[in-house]
């Protein structure tokens, strides 16, 4: 697997490329933006590891230009833990968002997590079909805080897992904006309601279909009913 590492420190650089290529993977190396632009366009990569404070082009940036380049997966790796940052990380397109400092084996895990979903989506693609009869083919175990759909396993977040469960609790049935909030957040939460949008945009890449969670506008979302079981 090739990851593509975007980090302008050498002495966070240094250790975490031996690290990765210990684990088997193929690791090139830029300190800037640009530099990391060309090496995209002349080598694909599998993955892209993409720190936020870069010396020429501003993170954010270089994280939109990505996107509008490639599907490629990508782990923004930052100092930057503000729930905003995450937020704007997200919603630019990144898969995944990771706060320095952070163990090797984690990162690991969510470089396979993250592969294995780009590999699912681009090898099945949005399902067009409707669900068999008696075969649901999204199941929800609050129990075991367990997400299946078409029979694999998905992994989600504490946030987007809840989140889930909250729409599972009754499919079909629309919740509030607010409820969401204050059940799933907090009945005090004065962050950004920007958030909840930024979880069910991930909610939905991950189940692989958009249709499991529709919007009803001016109110909130609802879980489809149909092919649900919790």
């Amino acid at each position: 697997m090739r990851v593509l590492l975007v980090e302008d420190d050498q002495s966070i650089a240094s250790p975490l490329v031996r690290g990765l290529e210990r684990e088997g993977f193929e690791v090139r190396h830029c300190e800037r933006g640009g530099d990391a632009l060309a090496a995209f366009e002349a080598v694909p990569s599998d993955v892209v590891l993409l720190d936020l404070g870069l010396p020429d082009i501003d993170g954010f940036d270089l994280c939109r230009e990505l996107r509008s380049r490639s599907e490629v997966p990508i782990i923004v790796v930052t100092a930057r833990g503000d729930e905003i940052d995450r937020v704007v990380g997200l919603e630019l397109g990144a898969d995944d968002y990771v706060v320095k400092p952070f163990g090797l084996r984690e990162l690991v895990a969510r470089i396979r997590a993250v592969t294995r979903r780009a590999a699912a989506g681009s090898a099945e693609g949005p399902s067009s079909g409707d669900p068999s009869p008696g075969a649901p083919r999204l199941q929800v175990d609050r129990r075991t805080r367990r997400v299946v759909v078409d029979g694999e396993e998905v992994s989600l977040t504490p946030k987007e897992f809840d989140l889930l469960a909250l729409l599972a609790h009754d499919p079909g049935a629309v919740c509030s904006r607010q409820h969401i909030l204050d059940e799933v957040w907090d009945p005090h939460w004065y962050g950004p309601t920007k958030t909840l949008d930024v979880h069910i945009g991930s909610l939905r890449r991950k189940l692989r279909d958009p249709r499991w969670i529709e919007t009803v506008r001016g109110v909130g979302y609802r879980l489809r009913e149909e092919g649900a079981r919790v």
